[in-house]
């Protein structure tokens, strides 16, 4: 890890690792992007630039400067001065013109990462972890400083960039878009991998090649969104899980975003990533800064898989945090798919007892407990027990369950508010509206104005009455719906145009008041299934639901996607009942528990109703999950099969660091008639070292055989069947 700066030619190198990325101050102080990739023991590659061809530099050829400023490979780039290229900042200075003119001012690096006013990113765990260069733009005629954030990890090939603006001017500015990256490509030749779906289908990869003009992917939902994932992949062509240069981005954001990549007129690629600009606009008075949000950039010489173990190891080390960081989850069972609304004091406590005997930990009780809420068309916002229901009030109903030995779970929907609702009869101003015009419902509800402080301080009110009645360990934090009708009835005209990012923001500082005067408990986020997984969340929590479809085939897709950069033990995965609610499809309850185990492994049925032979397997599966659930969560993981390419299969591990014993998963989605067993290719493990499978200890083979030659995978009769072998190191 360094960050150095070359005085000669004033060009900045930072190395990650086994990772290279080089910027450098030309003409007139505009900053240019020199290199993104694999570490290089070059100080100087000016010649990248080409300075020395037509339109040549300003000091040269000024005559043609607006030709240079849409040539030059620029760090930043500006609206209106030539560059015609998808921009990074524009602005509406005092007289209502949009040109922004940005010039190196100063820098400064230094160990250690510093922290984002009011946003969640990724951080340190000491200093000599990682080194920050800010460079400092300005733009004299309109008073601001824009300064770009970028910190080097020592260890990872990671860098995160954002930005921060400052209006050191006499008059108001308005930012009218910011994004916190951009990157220029010297090729045109490369793929493009996004996250795409919509409820219940979250995370689906899909590959396209670049083309020249501007291909995106985007969400203007107020939330990162089902649709589309705020992480894209730049790779060459020939790039596979194993091989090839591979360029990863990840927003740590949880609202509207872009994700961009532009071909260029001369054969180049231009990729910016950063906070939607379709109707963003925010209003900086002087001495007023506006921070960004951080984007995180994973270079990987080896493939996918590579990029994938990168972002994993940063985030479970660099990003979420708490008493869980570390821990093995508690295994819980949610009564949501057992009983919806349906369910009283009795029925919860029924479904405990029965659980505690299996070995289950944990009783969550989902939507249905409040106001007098029986089906989702009322009582958001009503956070008080429904003690029609809740028979005695909540505390003894906990207090019975912890009598169990098992812990306790709630679910919320704080950002959101029902019509039919005491808090909405008596503040209706409080959901977001347009004054005038008719508000969209969405599963018969509103969405609360958190850009508010007293709206956040009323909800978080009433949910800590809650939290204190109780011995809750747990929290489902739930978001149903996007937003519409964008408009505050507590902000100015001018000021209107902030609400997207400020209701971002606005749940940022509850959920961190939340974490931080319950530290012990566990928050899961989920929005409608997995609309809001993103790096944002998972600052604040260190498991987030995957998706609202539980059936084992389609998680197979759901999670392989998933993991493109984020790790396994982030996701919230249960085993359900059969036919699957989502899909009416039924799989084997092995199975089941064996794509759950995946990710943070629970259940989702209700276990009082469920046939005995499904009931028996329940200790086992539980033993089976305790026993490879550390390996799962600290473990590489390696993709051996892909869904979206050959949907007869699937296959994944997960090796030590270490390199002393790996799990081996295994899917057979449809049988075959008259087919030999398959030949499966081990990954990860140490080619000099020899393995045994643990249930045959005398055979053993040489880490390279396995790798290089394979496993035969046969013995499997019918559809949706698996079986995990566990290899240990001789």
């Amino acid at each position: 890890m360094s960050i150095t700066y070359n005085e000669k030619n004033r060009s900045f190198k930072l190395t990650a690792n086994n990772t290279c990325y080089m910027l450098q101050v030309v003409s007139y102080g505009y900053l240019a992007h020199v290199y993104f990739g694999k570490s290089l023991p070059d100080d100087d590659l000016t010649y990248l630039l080409r300075l020395d061809e037509n339109p040549f530099t300003p000091e040269t050829n000024d005559r043609d400067r607006a030709s240079f400023m849409d040539t030059l490979p620029m760090e930043y780039p500006v609206f209106g001065l030539g560059d015609y290229r998808e921009h990074a900042i524009s602005i509406m200075d005092k007289n209502g013109a949009s040109t922004c003119d940005l010039r190196y001012k100063s820098h400064k690096i230094y160990n250690g990462k510093p922290k984002l006013e009011g946003l969640p990113a990724t951080f340190t765990n000491s200093d000599d972890e990682a080194q920050t260069l800010e460079v400092v733009m300005e733009d004299k005629p309109a008073g601001l400083e824009v300064t770009l954030v970028y910190t080097a990890f020592e260890r990872l090939d990671v860098i995160t960039r954002s930005v921060r603006v400052k209006n050191v001017g006499a008059d108001n500015v308005k930012l009218t878009r910011i994004y916190s990256t951009c990157v220029e490509f010297n090729d045109d030749k490369m793929d493009m991998i996004t996250l795409n779906g919509s409820w219940a289908r979250e995370r689906a990869m899909e590959r396209c090649r670049l083309h020249h003009g501007k291909q995106l992917v985007d969400s203007m939902r107020g939330e990162s969104s089902h649709q589309s994932n705020p992480f894209t992949a730049l790779c060459s062509h020939n790039a596979d899980e194993d091989s090839g240069e591979v360029y990863g981005f990840n927003f740590v954001y949880s609202g509207n975003f872009v994700s961009e990549a532009e071909v260029t007129q001369h054969k180049k690629t231009r990729y910016l990533m950063g906070i939607n600009s379709c109707d963003f606009e925010w209003l900086l008075e002087p001495d007023e800064c506006f921070t960004a949000p951080e984007v995180v950039m994973v270079y990987s010489d080896s493939g996918l898989g590579k990029m994938s173990r990168t972002f994993h190891d940063l985030y479970r080390n660099n990003l979420i945090r708490g008493e869980y960081k570390d821990k093995r989850r508690p295994i819980l069972i949610n009564n949501w798919e057992a009983t919806y609304f349906d369910f009283n004091a009795e029925k919860l406590y029924q479904i405990a007892e029965q659980a505690s005997k299996l070995g289950i930990e944990m009783l969550v009780m989902d939507d249905g407990w409040f106001g007098h809420r029986n089906a989702d068309n009322s009582s958001l916002g009503d956070w008080f027990v429904n003690e029609n229901k809740i028979e005695g009030g909540l505390k003894a109903l906990v207090d019975r369950v912890n009598s169990l030995g098992m812990k306790f779970g709630i679910w919320f929907e704080p950002e959101m508010i029902s019509p039919d609702s005491e808090l909405y009869r008596a503040h209706p101003d409080w959901a977001i509206q347009v004054k005038g015009r008719e508000l969209t419902l969405c599963r018969e509800q509103y969405v609360l104005d958190y850009s508010r402080k007293d709206v956040r301080d009323y909800v978080y009110g009433m949910m800590k009455k809650i939290l204190d009645s109780a011995n809750i360990e747990y929290i489902k934090w739930d978001m149903n719906r996007q937003l519409t009708e964008v408009a505050s009835n507590a902000l100015p005209r001018e000021r209107q145009r902030e609400l997207w990012h400020r209701y971002v923001l606005g749940v940022y500082d509850l959920m961190d008041r939340l974490t931080t005067d319950y530290p012990h408990i566990l928050l899961e986020n989920c929005s409608g299934g997995g609309a809001r997984f993103d790096p944002g969340m998972l600052y604040f929590s260190p498991q987030i639901w995957c998706s609202d479809d539980t059936d084992a085939v389609e998680r197979l897709k759901i999670q392989y996607g998933t993991s493109m950069c984020y790790p396994c033990s982030a996701m919230g995965a249960h085993v359900s009942d059969c036919p699957n609610h989502t899909v009416g499809r039924s799989t084997p309850f092995t199975t089941r528990g064996h794509v759950a185990m995946v990710g943070t492994f629970g259940y989702e049925l209700d276990v009082t109703k469920i046939s005995q032979q499904d009931r028996d397997a329940i200790p086992a599966q539980i033993e089976e999950f305790n026993k490879y659930n550390t390996l799962v969560r600290t473990g590489d993981h390696y993709r051996i099969g892909n869904m979206f390419e050959d949907n007869m299969w699937d296959a994944w591990m997960f090796v030590a660091k270490d390199k002393s014993e790996a799990l081996f998963e295994f899917v057979q989605v449809i049988g075959r008639p008259n087919e030999r067993s398959r030949t499966i290719k081990l990954k990860g493990l140490d080619p000099d070292a020899y393995y045994f499978e643990e249930a045959t200890p005398d055979k053993k083979l040489s880490g390279a055989a396995l790798m290089q030659c394979g496993i035969n995978i046969g013995g499997l009769w019918g559809d949706y069947q698996s079986k995990i072998l566990h290899f240990v190191k001789a």
